[in-house]
């Protein structure tokens, strides 16, 4: 690369959990072999009901409503970017780099899909799209997941250990001198789905989990799971979560308070299990899970290791900004998807570029 390169990228993101979708206007700074980032503007856009209930039923569509949804997303994606710029009269802008949504994820089975990418976006907002990026990734014979540890490593390189607790929980960490990744267990994407049945988005700071009673033997059953026992590099859909995590929960037919309760545990032992219990190491805590104080503390209680709650922004921004880097590397024609994390045969960067010039 270039000796100096600055670019003004906004990432998009749009989580298994539903949230919203992320947005981030971000300068993004290489110098001294060095990046830095500084996060200009970012929001949140929440789903309405009909939109979330659409996306979490899109794993059930045939293929030619799943084709018209990937259209109709994919202008509202566009719509709402287009949005973002007006609304903060954003005039340094290189390219978007945008995540898509996730509706199949299986690299087992050779494939993923992630829709409301990129031509939509590009020809609405006349900016450079950069999207696509898992399935390059599982040609390569790789999981097309995680993706954001090129961010751990470029941008939060400080910390022993970078958690992100999403609708699934992952890590990234150094090993044996290489960045490796990957998922853990599902997380806010079941516990979520159980509060909704008090007609609530999500539990606020885990207050409802932390009145709850553990199921000892739903929790055996759960942490007996053959994905935990697998090996690396390994990553997880909604698949998963609709096949295996849900059957096995509800033949227990617990309270919504016990199963948000015994699965904050299986969450937090998972977690434990993967991390070096050292109080010298440090592991930063992101996505909305580091806003649920009880799964935190049960964390703590298995590890040692100091547990690191940035500011707001990154709490909520850092995968949007990690995107906006793979656009910026995929644009300057750098390596953005890490052979050591992803399992695939050789690092590669990865991403479709879209423009409407």
């Amino acid at each position: 690369m270039k000796k100096s390169v600055t670019k003004y990228c906004i990432g998009v993101m749009s989580g298994t959990s539903l949230d919203g979708i992320d947005l981030v206007h971000t300068k993004i700074e290489y110098k001294n072999n060095t990046y830095s980032f500084d996060i200009v503007h970012s929001e949140t856009i929440s789903y309405t009901n009909e939109w979330k209930s659409t996306l979490k039923n899109g794993f059930h569509y045939t293929a030619e409503k799943l084709a018209k949804l990937d259209a109709e997303y994919g202008i509202f994606l566009g719509n709402t970017i287009a949005a973002f710029i007006k609304k903060n009269n954003i005039k340094n802008l290189d390219l978007i780099a945008s995540h898509g949504h996730t509706i199949f994820h299986n690299p087992a089975q050779k494939y993923t899909l992630q829709i409301g990418n990129g031509p939509y976006i590009s020809a609405i907002t006349g900016v450079k799209t950069i999207c696509n990026f898992r399935v390059q990734d599982i040609a390569l014979g790789g999981q097309g997941a995680p993706l954001v540890p090129i961010g751990d490593q470029f941008l939060f390189s400080n910390y022993d250990y970078c958690l992100n607790i999403g609708g699934f929980s992952n890590i990234s960490l150094v090993q044996n001198k290489q960045r490796i990744a990957f998922d853990i267990c599902p997380a806010n994407i079941v516990l979520n789905h159980y509060v909704n049945r008090l007609n609530l988005a999500y539990d606020d700071k885990g207050l409802i989990a932390s009145e709850g009673k553990c199921e000892n033997n739903l929790l055996d059953k759960l942490n007996a799971l053959p994905f935990y026992t697998e090996s690396k590099p390994k990553s997880l859909g909604f698949e998963f979560v609709e096949e295996v995590i849900f059957p096995i929960i509800d033949t227990y037919q617990l309270s919504t308070k016990d199963i948000l309760r015994t699965f904050v545990e299986h969450i937090a032992v998972q977690i434990g299990k993967k991390v070096v219990s050292n109080s010298q190491k440090t592991m930063l805590v992101t996505g909305g899970g580091a806003y649920n104080t009880f799964l935190v503390n049960r964390i703590q209680f298995y590890t040692k290791t100091k547990l690191i709650i940035p500011s707001k922004s990154i709490i909520d921004y850092k995968e949007a900004l990690v995107f906006a880097l793979l656009g910026f590397l995929k644009d300057e024609n750098q390596i953005n998807c890490l052979k050591s994390v992803t399992g695939a045969h050789k690092d590669h960067s990865s991403g479709i570029v879209f423009t409407c010039n």
